[in-house]
């Protein structure tokens, strides 16, 4: 690596954030064998110390070492996921391996295990901080959740594992973006899109255009079973087909994806009894605040109950309406399915509330709900303001930096707004961080939020979905945990926290979209800047909850299927022709199957549990929702959105990280343990009829 490389030298711009305007993709290999092997050094010099061991030069020098790779990491993988080319896709294949046989030179470290095992068992003798106790043990946890302790055969034979799931892992994500982007539906006649809003239309065309087919349209897909144009297209042989497009991803052709979870899901297996576990799902939960598999399955049946009472109702009440419809039309009714469910929801919402979601979307442009609702919730909860900066560069030109300061005026960190759908971007909506916050490293955060909303044409305002509003409050939830973690050492630092605490943070905080002082700011027309009339507005919040049993319960069958897959021994994991039986029969299992509705995500595309970190992991949305109803439920019965409440807020969970057990600091805030009633009656899933306009707080 030669010193021009951008990743050379910590970046000397505003809060260190990368210098985009001068990374090119040639830079990144260099400072990752160059990273790597830097840190290598730096963990030998600690594990062979002539001197005993101590806290400062053991586990805060591990703290200090990587510096150069965490650089260059941070960059190459938010970009592999929002910025991607073929060649940066390539190189990725390359490193996952590599990486993963780095953290095991580190982990797998007999000498440097001895000597944090050494300091632990002393740690009641050292004058330690709470938060230093919390890193020793975090530190001492992890060496051994990594195999540590194995014999040196087993640690050989758990390397191999580990550099084939990082290969895997890789795959099946790139495996899913090509898929999703190869699967888009088109369309030769503007008759088969009736329905579309001229938007729509708009932008359908102008991304067959990009691919070189002016005069037909292009309807692409989203990370979910479910695609957004079902709901309004009148064509139900499109509907089908779109359907179809969106299932049949990564099953067969280059894009697979079975052989690999069939591999993925059997080493997983080996490596969770190679570490002393019964499945990949006891390894993942017994460092979870869930706890076991069983925790978590008493959950998800106790949700699951109550939503399929309600979706199978309303299924009922679909299956009438399409049959009055088909009546009315002198047609053969048919029955309902996952490609008819949203269509005829629109009807029966629009019947029910005189609500069409279309014409609420002029309300809501992308701006404003940022600027005006988002932006305007941090200020009345925590005293933020926020600066756009025209100045800093960006990785696309799409994306937007605002730097972010405290209550006086003190700089916090770096926001930045990447939400447009485009080539080399994976779908869905995420947070992550160019910078984690570190006040060892005297590192202020700075932190992104990815969605995939379709850019309008040029010209035209983003319209938002009321969903999408949601979407936008909850991913700035976790930005928030980001910038406001005030803690030490960047282990235990902003969102590096248990998978079923760090979605708590986001979820609380995607509730105030439903705010009546929030809703009065941002649902204005766009064009005329009118107020979103009262009676609509009151018709939107009614029907939040008109479709919840739905929503639950899709979602809650992906988390079904994720545990499913987690909790096999490697003798029972199927074959790669045997992966999608295996998913409808732990469905069927389940008892969670209502008709016309099919799970949020199938196998072969559910990137969180196969690429991401979240595989045994999925149900933590609803295991963290409930500590985020339960608060919301707090800031009722305190003011609602007031600073002292915020405040509050802030001090005992956004600040704190993994500084201590997080159940403890929930308990803390809360005053008791979790309650799922608030959660049942946020969704409407408690027992109130349907139609009834769910709380903005639960009571």
């Amino acid at each position: 690596m030669t010193p021009a490389n951008p990743f050379a030298t910590p970046s000397s711009l505003p809060y260190e954030l990368p210098p985009f305007d001068r990374i090119e993709e040639a830079s990144y290999r260099a400072a990752f064998l160059e990273g790597m092997q830097a840190q290598r050094k730096e963990v030998h010099s600690i594990a062979t110390r002539d001197e005993p061991e101590t806290f400062e030069n053991t586990v805060v020098a591990l703290e200090r070492s990587g510096r150069l790779l965490e650089r260059v990491g941070s960059v190459f993988s938010n970009l592999a996921q929002s910025n991607a080319s073929d060649s940066m896709l390539a190189l990725e294949s390359e490193l996952a391996p590599m990486l993963a046989a780095h953290r095991d030179a580190i982990y797998l470290d007999g000498a440097l295990f001895e000597r944090i095992d050494r300091l632990r068992q002393r740690a009641p003798a050292l004058a330690l901080s709470g938060e230093q106790r919390q890193l020793l043990e975090r530190y001492h946890i992890g060496f051994v959740r990594a195999g540590a302790q194995l014999p040196d055969a087993d640690k050989q034979r758990l390397r191999r594992l580990n550099e084939r799931l990082a290969a895997l892992r890789t795959s099946f994500r790139q495996h899913v973006l090509q898929a999703t982007r190869e699967a888009g539906v088109w369309v030769d006649s503007a008759d088969e899109l009736a329905g579309l809003t001229d938007e729509q239309l708009g932008v359908a065309a102008e991304a067959a255009r990009e691919r070189g087919h002016p005069g037909r349209w292009l309807i692409g897909l989203q990370n979910t079973t479910i695609q957004p144009a079902l709901a309004q297209l009148h064509d139900r042989a499109l509907r089908h087909r779109i359907h179809e497009a969106s299932v049949s991803r990564a099953r067969g052709g280059a894009a697979d994806n079975t052989a690999i979870i069939a591999e993925l899901v059997r080493a997983r297996a080996e490596r969770a009894r190679l570490l002393g576990f019964a499945s990949h799902a006891a390894y993942v939960l017994a460092d979870e605040n869930a706890g076991t598999p069983a925790a978590v399955a008493a959950m998800l049946q106790r949700v699951a109950q109550a939503a399929l009472i309600r979706a199978r109702v309303q299924a009922r009440e679909l299956q009438a309406g399409i049959d009055r419809h088909c009546a009315a039309a002198g047609r053969a009714a048919f029955t309902l399915e996952p490609w008819d469910w949203h269509y005829y929801l629109e009807r029966e919402r629009r019947e029910r509330y005189q609500l069409d979601s279309a014409a609420v979307r002029p309300y809501f442009e992308l701006e404003r709900v940022l600027e005006t609702g988002v932006f305007y919730m941090a200020t009345q909860l925590y005293g933020l303001s926020f600066r756009r900066r025209l100045d800093l560069p960006t990785y696309h030109p799409e994306v937007q930096i605002f730097e972010v300061f405290d209550a006086g005026g003190a700089p916090l960190g770096l926001f930045l707004a990447d939400f447009y759908a485009r080539e080399g971007k994976q779908g869905g909506a995420w947070m992550s961080h160019f910078v984690a916050q570190s006040a060892l490293l005297a590192q202020r955060a700075v932190v992104v939020n990815c969605l995939n909303i379709p850019r309008p044409a040029d010209g035209e305002p983003t319209l938002l979905t009321f969903e999408e509003v949601t979407t936008l409050f909850h991913e700035f939830g976790h930005a928030l945990h980001g910038l406001l973690s005030q803690v030490h050492y960047p282990l235990l630092a902003g969102t590096n926290v248990p998978r079923d605490f760090v979605e708590y943070p986001s979820q609380f905080h995607e509730m105030w979209a439903r705010d009546p002082d929030i809703l009065a700011r941002i649902a204005r027309h766009h064009a005329s800047g009118e107020p979103l009339p009262a009676a609509l507005l009151e018709r939107v919040l009614a029907s939040q909850n008109f479709n919840q049993g739905y929503q639950t319960l899709e979602y809650l069958q992906a988390a079904l299927i994720d545990q499913a897959w987690h909790e096999l021994a490697p003798e029972r994991c199927p074959s790669a022709g045997e992966v999608m039986a295996f998913e409808t029969e732990a469905l069927a299992a389940s008892g969670a199957l209502c008709a016309g509705i099919a799970p949020r995500y199938h196998s072969p595309y559910f990137l969180h549990i196969f690429a991401d970190d979240y595989s045994a992991g999925y149900y933590a949305y609803l295991w963290s929702e409930v500590l985020a109803r339960d608060t919301g439920r707090w800031f009722h019965d305190h003011g609602g959105l007031s600073r002292s409440s915020g405040e509050r807020f802030r001090a005992a969970i956004l600040s704190r990280g993994w500084t201590q057990d997080t159940q403890q600091l929930f308990r803390d805030f809360y005053g008791g343990p979790p309650d799922i009633d608030p959660l049942l009656q946020y969704r409407g899933l408690a027992g109130e009829p349907a139609g009834v306009r769910p709380r903005t707080f639960a009571p």
